[in-house]
């Protein structure tokens, strides 16, 4: 394929981002070419347009969160054919570190993740790996499916893997957006009760009962841990999801925790956050679990629960702007406005 495309550019040296014409790329052996049906806005693409997160080239594509079909095949790419419904994994192993050269390619300890190391899917079309690719089951929307490539995978992640959480333990989500929605609904999937919310906006705690949430607390109340002792009979929590990432939800979500708790860290940002003494922290016997991405497989298992019904999304797309607004649309998510779950473009 010849020609080229619409595709927001970020620039690393002045921070900024365009939309310009660009040339449609051309899948290598093992790799093919995605037209992009939607990708998803995420803070993560935020935080490497205010420098949170180091940029890793002088100029790249974002948008890690996509959906798509398969447009054209590269060299010995095989099991899949044009027109196919995917998704891309938001992430390329590097096939040379130890873990790649034996085999155990989901622990690639040189990752390289879509829209940072490499060009990613905001978009009319992208490049991915053929063994990174989910195949989205014709009843799952493209809308939905898209955010399954982190939105949602990264919460299953930290939900089943991280925190492995079980049927009958007693969960808090800390920061209920994009990730903590999904949080909250994936702890009531695995048997989590009570799954407790927490958030200082009243619109996000209301939504956040409506999706699964038993409770929902202002977690400026001065009252919050003896509210927490009450819903949950004095047991406080097994596990606690801090998907803000700030120093006053990560220290908030620690000192909640029953003894021998489990404090996952999903939210990612600048700020630093202390869990105590270390006598304190040695007697409480908790333990603090960073948290980052999914496995592949993860895709897959989400886009079959969507499509029979056990998960429902349909509430998690916010707005659906055009590739050309894209600025709006970081611009939205950066304010917080209109409370998104998640905001998708459009290419």
């Amino acid at each position: 394929m010849t020609g080229t495309m619409r595709a927001q550019r970020f620039y690393s040296d002045t921070k900024t981002i365009a939309v310009e014409d660009v040339p449609i790329p051309d899948p290598g052996p093992g790799e093919v070419l995605v037209k992009v049906e939607f990708c998803g806005i995420c803070h993560s693409d935020l935080s490497l347009i205010d420098g949170t997160f180091p940029a890793l080239l002088p100029e790249v594509t974002q948008g890690h969160e996509a959906s798509g079909t398969i447009a054209k095949l590269g060299a010995g790419v095989s099991g899949w054919s044009e027109g196919d419904r995917v998704v891309p994994s938001a992430g390329r192993p590097c096939f040379g570190c130890r873990n790649c050269r034996r085999g155990d390619l989901t622990n690639c300890l040189n990752i390289q993740l879509m829209a940072f190391a490499y060009d990613g899917a905001w978009a009319e079309y992208t490049v991915a790996q053929a063994g990174g690719l989910t195949r989205i089951p014709d009843n799952v929307p493209f809308e939905q499916a898209a955010i399954l490539a982190d939105a949602v995978s990264t919460p299953f992640g930290a939900v089943v893997r991280t925190g492995k959480v079980v049927v009958g333990e007693t969960v808090g989500v800390w920061g209920v957006g994009g990730v903590g929605t999904h949080i909250v609904q994936l702890a009531r999937l695995v048997g989590a009760v009570p799954v407790i919310a927490f958030d200082i906006n009243p619109t996000v705690r209301e939504r956040a009962l409506e999706l699964g949430a038993d409770y929902a607390f202002d977690s400026r109340d001065e009252n919050l841990k003896e509210k927490v002792a009450k819903a949950t009979g004095g047991r406080m929590l097994d596990v606690a999801f801090d998907a803000a990432g700030l120093t006053v939800t990560f220290e908030q979500a620690l000192d909640c925790l029953t003894v021998g708790g489990r404090l996952v860290a999903v939210g990612l940002s600048a700020q630093e956050a202390s869990v105590g003494t270390t006598a304190q922290f040695g007697l409480s016997q908790k333990q603090v679990l960073g948290h980052l991405g999914y496995k592949n497989v993860d895709i897959e298992t989400l886009a079959e629960l969507v499509s029979r019904g056990r998960l429902d999304l349909s509430r998690s797309i916010s707005e659906i702007i055009p590739l050309e607004d894209v600025a709006k649309g970081i611009e939205k998510l950066a304010n917080h406005e209109g409370d998104p779950i998640r905001i998708l473009v459009k290419p």
